[in-house]
Parts: structure tokens; sequence; C-alpha cells
């Protein structure tokens, strides 16, 4: 078990990092998306908010088997920062107290 261990290159190891970091990541981008969501439904603001925050369960899980399926490193994170600032950006447009 120790030669297993002991053979996995330190590239390796910062590779599975950078995935794990990138899955933990997509919790911001999820919580964007439902911002959004819950902005953007024109149905009454509590069901938009319910609405939005059950389909963030399927949307993050969807996101994490992007990240560990991708084989690029570089597309996983160019994606979810211009994603990220792109949701953030419509979130704070919409937002009511934006205008002010």
């Amino acid at each position: 078990m120790a030669k297993a261990t002991a053979s996995l290159s330190m590239a390796y190891r910062l590779h599975v990092a950078s995935r794990v970091l990138a899955a933990l990541a997509c919790y911001g981008l999820t919580s964007l998306i439902s911002i959004v969501l819950a902005l953007i439904w024109p149905i009454p603001q509590a069901q938009a908010v319910l609405s939005s925050i059950m389909l963030s369960f399927a949307i993050y899980a969807v996101l994490i088997m992007w990240v560990f399926s991708v084989k690029s490193l570089r597309t996983i994170w160019l994606t979810l920062v211009v994603s990220s600032a792109l949701f953030g950006l419509l979130a704070w447009m919409l937002l009511p107290e934006a205008g002010v």
C-alpha cells in the first residue's frame, strides 16, 4: 500500500486537488444561478425562491460531474470564472437595489 501511494506524482496530486477545489467552487456558481433564476421567474417571489433552490441541487450535481469529466483544467477554471462573473453581474443588475 505504501508503494502505491508513494508512486503517485506530485503533479497528479495537484491535478486532483484542483478538480476538488473546482467542485467546491461550483457551489458559488450554483448559488449565483439560483439567485438569477429566482429573480427572473414570473411566479410569486416565495415560489420562485423555493423552486430555484430545489433546482440548484440538480445544477450542483451536474456541475460536479462536469468538473470530473472534462480533461483540461484550464477549460474547467476558465468556464467557472467566466460563468460566475456573468451570473454575478446579471444577479447584481436584476436586484431591485441595483438601480439605486
